[in-house]
């Protein structure tokens, strides 16, 4: 039977795209386990639940360890294949780890449940995907390997078809298109789908979002063309920056011989439970909650877009939205025209954001720019532009090889750190990922700071979704807590879990800079003082220097996080570092006093 007469199979999304394109993957999973069972009854192709965001967001926001989601979940739906998102070297973070570390955490993520891996790179360059493609397949798991589809001078439909072949040679299961901007058109979607069913033997998988309107049109044409299995949200979780509404596409294919075999009367309770969690969750909702054609222009995926509102809403510059989105495409293009997808979508998002905000293009660079356009995520796909090279480089030359070639393995550093009070794999992979987040959250955790769950009534139908609670005026097991893990201090913030409904989508949003503080009189002494501030809002990732610590002007003294990225904080004079006003874990808004220079 060719695949236009087979039933086309259903990946629903509900419990991770769909809520991380909508409510900054806020979602906890104690708003998920009610329906799980329901879920589970339906006859989807698989779910995907894990992977992407989710991970960060569990540990960052949720207090919640991501490892035990999966379990759960898997305790209430033994019958549906589960799926994860993973970045290649990245995993599920935002860098690339050794070897070992990759291996580790898709051997585990198997052992907990996890059935089918979508597997990218941002960048398409598939040598960061080998390494997770061949762990995945030696544990038993169903590898889907996967083009992360743009638009540029240099993205074409033959150079699709070249990486599709490729994928299926490296021993992809299943392939994935994956337009996560909704940057598909009708025609491109029939052609593409085509010319691919002519070229691979494997299914194709189509995974796109509904932002600029196209997306019934050209699932229609996917599915005209023979595509096997698609990505869908149920309908209260569905559209603006999500995916197409499940619903509609069972109801249109009733009685068709691409019948998804979907109960629909399943999918209408399960619709119903979600349309009252989402207004839990109304704190996250992106403003963009219908179509904008723009976003072509943009190309900025879904999961992105609420979360770039909500930075900037923060720093009373959401009028600025505009120009980020004009300025976007303008900083692809000088990076050489990567596809937008996590990473890349953050690391070029970032620096958009920074340019307009500060005034002036390339005035503050983001260690991860700076790394990206030296070939540290992996090679371009188009040249770069030699003034942001220039900028960049300082000397150093753009590498050739896979990035992860250079890395040394981390395992056995990961088990030093973690030392005798950090022994689980989940513990260890959390921290290997994420480092403070993940100390943070241990630390928030063994405290007891996390208030209990409210009960729920057995009858789905009735169950009432847990509202996030607020934040107590004067939390009693919060504050700030210096934990010491064989011998290594770390400064964490412990707020009580409820907390996480008015934090921030992202570590920190992103202002425009304010200018160091000029040098002050001369002290007491004969010393004269000048003072190094915040130049954006953010938390304080590392401290690079000492008191008594002679610096030169340009220096890296800081450096610190905000949107997921790093930022480099350099010394405006040369001098000798009198006093750090400012600890590892504190945040810290523009202007603030970081360190003051003699």
């Amino acid at each position: 039977m060719n695949a236009e007469q087979q039933p086309l199979k259903i990946t629903e999304t509900a419990l991770r795209d769909a809520h991380q394109s909508l409510l900054a993957t806020r979602m906890r999973t104690e708003d998920m386990l009610p329906i799980a069972s329901k879920i589970d009854q339906v006859g989807y192709y698989s779910s995907e639940m894990w992977g992407g965001a989710t991970f960060d967001s569990c540990l960052r926001f949720l207090n919640e360890n991501p490892w035990d989601r999966v379990r759960k979940l898997r305790n209430k739906m033994p019958n549906t294949k589960f799926q994860m998102l993973l970045r290649g070297q990245n995993c599920v973070g935002y860098r690339h780890y050794a070897d070992d570390i990759v291996e580790r955490f898709v051997k585990h993520s198997v052992d907990v449940g996890i059935d089918i891996f979508r597997i990218f790179d941002a960048l398409n360059d598939f040598r960061n995907i080998e390494v997770a493609m061949k762990t995945a397949q030696k544990y038993g798991g169903i590898v889907e390997g996967t083009i992360s589809y743009t638009v540029s001078p240099v993205h074409n439909v033959e150079l699709y078809i070249a990486m599709a072949k490729r994928l299926e040679e490296m021993g992809s299961d299943i392939l994935c298109i994956k337009d996560m901007a909704g940057l598909l058109t009708p025609s491109v979607t029939r052609t593409l789908i085509s010319e691919i069913k002519k070229t691979v033997k494997i299914p194709i998988h189509l995974h796109t979002h509904a932002t600029t309107g196209l997306v019934g049109m050209n699932l229609q044409c996917a599915i005209d063309a023979g595509v096997d299995i698609i990505d869908t949200a149920i309908s209260s979780l569905a559209m603006g920056t999500s995916q197409f509404a499940t619903e509609c596409v069972v109801a249109s294919l009733k009685g068709q011989p691409r019948d998804t075999g979907l109960d629909m009367s399943l999918l209408a309770e399960i619709a119903e439970y979600f349309a009252e969690v989402r207004e839990h969750y109304s704190e996250f909702e992106s403003d963009f909650k219908g179509v904008d054609v723009k976003i072509l222009d943009s190309q900025i995926p879904g999961g992105m877009i609420s979360n770039m509102e909500n930075q900037l809403r923060e720093q009373n510059a959401l009028d600025k939205l505009d120009e980020v989105l004009k300025e976007v495409p303008r900083v692809r293009k000088d990076m050489g025209l990567p596809p937008l997808v996590t990473p890349t979508s953050q690391i070029v998002g970032s620096q958009a954001t920074l340019n307009v905000l500060t005034g002036e293009r390339y005035k503050i660079i983001t260690k991860e720019t700076r790394e990206c356009v030296l070939g540290k995520y992996g090679k371009l796909p188009a040249p770069i532009d030699p003034d942001l090279l220039l900028k960049v480089s300082d000397g150093e030359e753009i590498i050739e090889c896979r990035p992860a070639d250079l890395l040394e393995p981390e395992w056995e550093k990961v088990v030093e750190e973690c030392g005798s009070s950090i022994t689980s794999d989940d513990d260890r992979l959390s921290y290997a990922l994420f480092p403070k987040v993940a100390m943070s959250y241990f630390a928030q955790r063994d405290s007891g700071a996390a208030m209990p769950v409210a009960a729920r009534p057995a009858e789905v139908k009735k169950a009432a979704p847990a509202a996030p609670a607020p934040v107590a005026s004067s939390p009693a097991r919060g504050g700030n807590y210096t934990v010491t893990v064989n011998g290594k201090p770390y400064s964490v913030e412990v707020v009580p879990a409820g907390s996480v409904a008015v934090q921030s989508s992202a570590p920190a949003p992103v202002a425009a800079p304010a200018p160091a503080a000029a040098p002050a009189a001369p002290a007491p002494g004969g010393s004269a003082k000048a003072t190094l501030t915040a130049p954006l809002p953010g938390s304080i990732f590392s401290i690079k220097c000492s008191v008594g610590d002679v610096v030169n002007e340009g220096d890296a003294l800081i450096i610190m996080e905000a949107m997921k990225m790093e930022t480099e904080v350099t010394a405006h004079v040369g001098g000798t570092v009198g006093a750090l006003l400012v600890k590892e874990g504190d945040k810290v808004q523009t202007g603030d006093e970081l360190v003051t220079i003699n």
